[in-house]
C-alpha cells in the first residue's frame, strides 16, 4: 500500500467518514483555515484514485467518490510500518515508549492487561 501524503490522509478521513461524497463535500468537511481551492482537492481525490485509495462513479462531469479501502486496512498497513520502522517490531519497545512519554493512564494499563489475560491462549 503505497503513503499517503498529510494531505491526502486528511481526505481519506473525510471519504471514510462521508462515504461518497463530491468535492465540493470534502473541501467543506475542511476546517475554516483557509478552505483550499476546489482545484486543489480535485487533484488529492485524483492522486487518491490513481493511488488505489478511492474511486468514482460519474454523473456526467461531476464524480461522486468514495474510498476503496477501508479505514482499518490502512490503520494496519500505517502501523505496521510504524512499527517495523520506529520500534523494531519490538512490542516491549513499542510499551516502553508510550509509557515513558506518559500517554498511558492507571486504567489503560488495567485494560491493556486484561487484553493481554485474554488472547494468552491465541
Amino acid at each position: 500500500m503505497e503513503e499517503l501524503t498529510k494531505t491526502e490522509e486528511r481526505v481519506m478521513q473525510i471519504l471514510w467518514q462521508l462515504k461518497k461524497c463530491f468535492v465540493k463535500d470534502i473541501i467543506d468537511a475542511l476546517p475554516d483555515d483557509p478552505k483550499p481551492p476546489y482545484n486543489t482537492i480535485s487533484s488529492v481525490v485524483r492522486l487518491l484514485e490513481k493511488k488505489g485509495y478511492a474511486s468514482f462513479k460519474a454523473y456526467g462531469k461531476t464524480y461522486e467518490y468514495f474510498p476503496l479501502i477501508s479505514k482499518t486496512e490502512y490503520r494496519k498497513s500505517s502501523f505496521k510500518k510504524l512499527f517495523s520502522g520506529y520500534f523494531d517490531n519490538s512490542a516491549e519497545s513499542l510499551f516502553s515508549f508510550i509509557v515513558k512519554e506518559g500517554q498511558l493512564s492507571e486504567e489503560d494499563l488495567n485494560k491493556v492487561k486484561a487484553i493481554i489475560n485474554q488472547n494468552k491462549g491465541l
